[in-house]
Formats: C-alpha cells, sequence, structure tokens
C-alpha cells in the first residue's frame, strides 16, 4: 500500500520559515519524481516545485515563479522523504501543501501524479 504523508505545517508570521516533510512507502521512492502542490481556499490545486528521481547526489528541479529563491526542494532516498524548504514566507504562500509522486518525467500538471498525500496546512499571517 502506498503512502504519503506530510507534516511540518503550522502557522508561521511573514518573512519566517517552515520546512515540509513527506514521507513515503509502499513505492521505489529513488524511481519516483516527487511535486509539491498547494491549495488556497477558493483556488485550485497550483504547483509550487518538483525534483526528479535520481540514483545520485544531485536532482533535476523545477518551480514555479512565485517561489523561486525562496524555496527550495530536496530529497532523502535512504529515508524515503522529499522537503520543502519555504524561506520569506509571505501571506500569499497560505494554503494546504500536498506532495505527490510519478514516474516518468517530471511534470508541473497536477493531472499526471497519480499519487497523493493528504496535505498539511501552512498559514502565514502578516
Amino acid at each position: 500500500q502506498v503512502q504519503l504523508v506530510e507534516s511540518g505545517g503550522g502557522v508561521v508570521q511573514a518573512g519566517g520559515s517552515l520546512r515540509l516533510s513527506c514521507a513515503t512507502s509502499g513505492l521505489t521512492f529513488g524511481t519516483y519524481n516527487m511535486g509539491w502542490f498547494r491549495q488556497a481556499p477558493g483556488k485550485e490545486r497550483e504547483f509550487v516545485a518538483a525534483i526528479a528521481w535520481t540514483s545520485g547526489s544531485t536532482a533535476f528541479t523545477d518551480f514555479t515563479d512565485s517561489v523561486k529563491g525562496r524555496f527550495t526542494i530536496s530529497r532523502d532516498n535512504a529515508k524515503n522523504t522529499v522537503y520543502l524548504q519555504m524561506n520569506s514566507l509571505k501571506p500569499e504562500d497560505t494554503a494546504v501543501y500536498y506532495c505527490a509522486a510519478r514516474r516518468g518525467l517530471i511534470s508541473r500538471s497536477r493531472d499526471a501524479y497519480d499519487m497523493w498525500g493528504q496535505g498539511t496546512q501552512v498559514t502565514v499571517s502578516s
């Protein structure tokens, strides 16, 4: 049974930082591309960041423009976990954050991912 479990969300003031984790089980983690998406109230789920599968120490990463320079994504294949480090947080970053997994090519499309976590709430106060 495949499971993706996000953690690390919370309430933080603008300018603060949070690190989200997504622990996975039931899949060969090192062969999956991992993505982070977010969904704010009344809005569609949108792409945040993705990291490609890798058997080495360096993986290709991709970010939506609004988080470039503020967020980083990383993975620890030994722990089957992907991370999203979020710095300089803004109120507009408030959303439920989801991690997702897919085989094949790295993608920004939510429809391309077939495994999802339950989400973790991030609230940034002004």
